[in-house]
């Protein structure tokens, strides 16, 4: 019983920690949420998002420093998972705010995925996506997509994904990391993700837990229930084998004599 008390302990506990990721998750979201806001009112405004150019340049060699009065974010649409198919293409929107006083012309947008446990340990450099004729008057918004896809042949598992814009003002280059978090790489095809094996691992443990509890409540129902066993007392009598065992004792000749004196 004390097993099956401890096991509903525990039990608890995991939905108590799984209602907390899920809180995280949720406000996760609604940021994402709040992003997504702010970059489909940029989209609305109508800022000018200029035309993606076919040539390739090396944007990712410069190391260069953010402007100040420079802002950006940024929102997986539709997914707040931020979920990517090896092999597939992935669309995320880059929103900037120019809250300078000189004109933000954008250069491009490039990312590459690396270890989360280590940034120095590069998997992959994604592609570079060059804007041609894209600038941010000041104290104006701007959204400008970005669409990368990871190698099919990567393992599926968490990474982290470095997201940098690279724009000029006044012909001096800058830059700004727009997104620099994880991301959960699936295989094609796999519609099962890590959140789903927790949840449904987590709901089975806790079925497994209470039908033990409930068969250890029952057990004990029971046994209370049970009436102790009756005890008949009678008349004792007395074997024929005990006779023989008692001939030539004292039992026996006290017998005889009583046997005698009625005679």
């Amino acid at each position: 019983m004390t097993k099956i008390r401890v096991s509903f302990i525990i039990a608890i506990l995991l939905l108590l920690s799984s209602s907390f990721f899920l809180q995280v998750a949720r406000c996760q979201s609604e940021s994402d949420s709040e992003d997504a806001e702010l970059v489909a009112e940029t989209v609305e405004e109508g800022a000018d998002l200029g035309i993606v150019g076919d040539d390739v340049q090396d944007f990712g060699s410069g190391n260069y420093s953010p402007a100040p009065g420079v802002e950006t974010v940024c929102v997986f649409p539709k997914n707040a998972a931020k979920t990517v198919v090896a092999g597939k293409e992935t669309e995320v929107l880059v929103g900037m705010k120019n809250d300078g006083d000189q004109i933000v012309k954008v250069l491009a947008v490039h990312s590459s995925v690396h270890l989360p446990y280590d940034h120095r340990m590069l998997v992959q450099n994604l592609s570079a996506q060059v804007f041609n004729n894209a600038s941010i008057p000041p104290s104006v918004q701007a959204a400008f997509p970005y669409i990368f896809a990871v190698s099919k042949f990567l393992q599926a598992g968490t990474f982290d994904l470095v997201g940098t814009i690279v724009y000029e003002i006044d012909q001096l280059p800058y830059q700004n990391t727009f997104y620099n978090g994880t991301i959960e790489v699936i295989e094609a095809g796999g519609l099962v993700s890590v959140e789903t094996v927790f949840l449904v691992s987590l709901g089975i443990s806790l079925l497994v837990f209470l039908g033990l509890w409930v068969r250890g409540q029952i057990q004990n129902l029971s046994k209370k229930t049970k009436k102790a066993p009756k005890v008949e007392t009678g008349t004792r009598t007395v074997d024929a084998s005990m006779d023989e065992w008692l001939e030539g004792t004292a039992y026996t000749q006290s017998k005889a004599s009583k046997s005698k004196k009625k005679k």
